[in-house]
């Protein structure tokens, strides 16, 4: 009889259908890429891109703007900003300094361009890395300094060629967020820009540095579609459109 007992059970085990495949998303799927944006107040939601920049993502994208106003290379890692960002553990860190790196900005901000900006920067690159995230430069968004000429002349320059040649050095993605904001300040004009891209100061002055949230909608694009040059798995991302 235990024999025949134990026929049984094996005969009907063989004629039970296979358990179906589980229908649940595999982690790797179902995770969002997580992207922070470490800078100044140019990359701010306030006065910068960097929440506009966030709304050309879908929804399998979170961006933490961790930016903030007044700070430079040197001061955002001083005061614990760059460990936040790096405690968020993004897929991604994207990296923009220059403006307050500049002289006339006080000891605990200005960094020496032939020395101290590039070693912030390149800390950056190298901390990022370290934790296993990706970095990716952006080069400053250029002030609208206008000359006779009606051309930009933009005095961030020097911290732009720092930048650069931290990603080629390192192989580093870099959007040149400053070259391309002078193609659309000059293809706007000194008006188009007053009208379109630059808030006005409390005294009534026209603000040549920060944006609009109007402007932000013109420079973000400017962002993305760089990205999609040098880090092309992020493009499939982006909304339809961008």
């Amino acid at each position: 009889m235990k024999a025949l007992s134990v026929t049984l059970v094996v005969l009907f085990a063989s004629v039970m259908p296979a358990a179906a495949p589980s229908t649940q998303p595999e982690a790797a799927k179902s995770s969002r890429v997580r992207i922070v944006l470490a800078g100044d107040s140019t990359v701010t939601g306030k006065a910068g891109w960097g929440d506009a920049f966030a709304k050309l993502f879908n929804d399998d994208v979170i961006v933490l703007n961790l930016s903030a106003g007044g700070r430079s290379s040197k001061s955002f890692i001083n005061e614990g900003r760059w460990t936040k960002c790096l405690e968020e553990k993004p897929d991604y860190v994207f990296i923009q300094f220059g403006h307050n790196d500049q002289p006339g900005k006080g000891n605990n901000r200005e960094t020496d361009v032939k020395t101290e900006y590039p070693k912030y920067m390149t800390q950056y690159v190298d901390d990022a890395r370290a934790a296993g995230i990706k970095p990716i430069l952006v080069t400053s968004l250029a002030r609208r300094q206008w000359g006779k000429d009606g051309k930009i002349h933009s005095t961030l320059i020097p911290y732009v060629e720092v930048v650069k040649q931290i990603s080629a050095d390192k192989n580093v993605p870099l959007i040149d967020l400053h070259e391309r904001s002078i193609q659309l300040y000059e293809k706007l004009g000194k008006q188009g820009c007053i009208d379109r891209l630059s808030p006005v100061k409390e005294d009534s002055t026209i603000d040549n540095t920060h944006l609009t949230a109007k402007g932000a909608e013109l420079v973000a694009p400017l962002v993305a579609d760089e990205l999609k040059k040098v880090a092309p798995e992020l493009a499939s991302y982006l909304k339809s459109g961008n």
